[in-house]
């Protein structure tokens, strides 16, 4: 009987061991929200940490500011494999705002979402950092606003005007533009975003910038005649920068091809990798597939 407990302890033990290692394997991330003048981020932060612990891969902290100071916030970036921002509002303290940008340049990831794009406009080594923003006082001055012409070259357009403007909300055909890239490796060259912002007229320095798809923002819904930029990377120091302006709402990020690009590229900017598939449920270049969120969760 001795025996059989000693093995029975070992075996537990061991178990326990495999358990712990699994979870030391897998890339920590951090989302940083607490203020954002979208109304549904808790709700929306509490998604894209569901969705990164799902696939397996993360382990998932967040890190929220008060309502109406950032005093204090202080988060330990350097901790983390890449950071995720669901945040626009109040600027960091100065410490803050110097260890993020040296996380970054150092090689740490991070995840531009939606209105984090906005976010932080007179700050120089952000706007580096995200390529392309919107809104925050960004005009001409701000750097060239980036869209697809109509024979698909980029442009890089320097004439002046604001920053940052979409139109009505709409489901919107996501078109890839790099399909060698590893986020976009293996998604097909056109598939329906479910309903969503779709962000036009962005500016910013958009230096070591790759644009990876677009989405035409028709002007029957109130948008610039162009294809604008929908996923994008950034290089900035030696770190890794993924960026989407898609995500405005919960229902916005029901979408399977939502939910596979944020998962592809976290790991990405994590890893300079993606080995998360694409999913059997990704959308259909004329037919979007969503997952309703609170239906997954009972």
């Amino acid at each position: 009987m001795r025996t059989l407990s000693l093995s029975c302890s070992c075996l537990l033990l061991l178990a326990f061991s495999a358990v712990a290692m699994a979870e030391e394997a897998k890339l920590k991330a951090l989302i940083v929200d607490g203020q954002n003048n979208h109304g549904v981020w808790p709700k929306t932060t509490q998604m894209m940490k569901s969705y990164l612990e799902d696939s397996g891969k993360f382990t998932v902290d967040v890190a929220t500011t008060e309502k109406k100071s950032t005093e204090g916030f202080a988060p330990s970036f350097q901790d983390y494999d890449v950071v995720i921002s669901n945040y626009n509002g109040q600027r960091w303290p100065a410490a803050t705002d110097e260890a993020f940008v040296d996380y970054v340049k150092n090689g740490g990831g991070f995840v531009v979402v939606h209105a984090a794009n906005n976010a932080f406009g007179n700050w120089d080594e952000y706007n580096q950092i995200i390529g392309l923003g919107g809104w925050g006082g960004r005009n001409a001055k701000s750097g060239p606003y980036v869209y697809f012409d109509g024979k698909d070259d980029l442009v890089r357009d320097t004439s002046e005007g604001n920053g940052g403007h979409h139109g009505r909300q709409h489901p919107f055909q996501v078109v890839v533009r790099d399909a060698d890239h590893p986020i976009t490796a293996g998604m097909p060259k056109s598939w329906m975003h479910a309903k969503d912002e779709l962000y036009d007229q962005l500016r910013g320095p958009a230096e070591n910038m790759t644009v990876l798809a677009t989405a035409y923002a028709d002007p029957a819904t109130g948008g610039s005649g162009r294809h604008e930029p929908m996923i994008m990377t950034i290089d900035y120091g030696k770190g890794r920068v993924f960026h989407t302006p898609m995500g405005h709402a919960d229902y916005s990020m029901e979408c399977a091809g939502f939910i596979a690009t944020l998962l592809r590229g976290t790991e990405w900017a994590a890893t300079g990798k993606v080995t998360i598939a694409i999913p059997e449920d990704f959308p259909e270049p004329n037919a979007e597939s969503n997952r309703p969120f609170e239906a997954a969760k009972n």
